[in-house]
């Protein structure tokens, strides 16, 4: 281990163009549960599992049950940046990192202090009348019960989080994939890589410093340059 990390060490120094890609794992040091460790949602019962409550069509179907779950399981305004997010947000201000690419949607990361981030999947912190499109923050989700309404026209305010069955925004996937494309150095954490297409972003990125950092096996270990095994944020704060 202690030769891996000299290693990350080094290629972090030498980088100008990092790029980090990272999932639920950089946030579940935070306090917030991931869908497929032992804690995670997926581990807890409910009348539907989450990726099905999860889901456009539930959505659309059973909007009280979708924002009933939603709130109790997919909002943590209390949350705080770890070790791995203030790295980052650090990097980021010395000129060595270019931008994070993330799965999550709780937007730590900006709360770090980093400011080119892609969000893939959307961020809670920002939420649409499905009807005229007035902008509604966090803070009101957090206020109203049931299906939140409008103050406007009175239409459904649906959170900018994309739901399986719908598409990423394409605006943030080439954003994202340009930035791994120019990388000079690709860092992957706190991700399974099961969750595509996100973990497809990956194949864009044709260097040879590919680290992965993880607390268990991916798909992708094969094709890592470096692999780590372990807590992103204790490694992260070794560096």
């Amino acid at each position: 281990m202690e030769e891996k990390l000299k290693i990350l060490k080094q290629w972090v120094d030498e980088s100008t163009r990092m790029v980090f890609f990272g999932g639920a794992g950089v946030s579940t040091e935070s306090g917030i549960p991931d869908f497929r460790s032992v804690d995670g949602l997926y581990h807890q019962q409910y009348d539907y599992p989450p990726e099905t409550i999860l889901s456009h069509t539930f959505y659309m179907q059973k909007p009280e049950e979708f924002y009933r779950f939603y709130r109790a399981k997919m909002l943590a305004p209390d949350a705080k940046p770890n070790a791995a997010h203030r790295k980052l947000a650090q990097w980021e201000q010395e000129g060595k990192l270019s931008a994070v690419v993330t799965q999550n949607i709780d937007g730590l990361h900006q709360a770090a202090g980093s400011r080119c981030v892609y969000e893939l999947h959307g961020s809670v912190y920002r939420n649409h009348c499905r009807k005229c499109g007035a902008f509604y923050d966090l803070d009101y989700m957090l206020r109203t019960t049931g299906i939140p309404r409008c103050e406007k026209c009175g239409g459904i305010i649906k959170p900018d989080v994309v739901l399986y069955e719908e598409g990423l925004d394409q605006a943030t996937l080439n954003g994202a994939v340009r930035a791994i494309r120019n990388a000079d150095l690709l860092i992957v954490g706190g991700t399974s890589l099961t969750v595509y297409p996100a973990a497809g972003l990956i194949d864009y990125y044709d260097g040879d410093r590919l680290v992965l950092i993880n607390r268990s096996v991916t798909p992708m270990d094969s094709r890592a340059d470096l692999l780590i095994q372990g807590s992103i944020g204790e490694i992260f704060s070794q560096l």
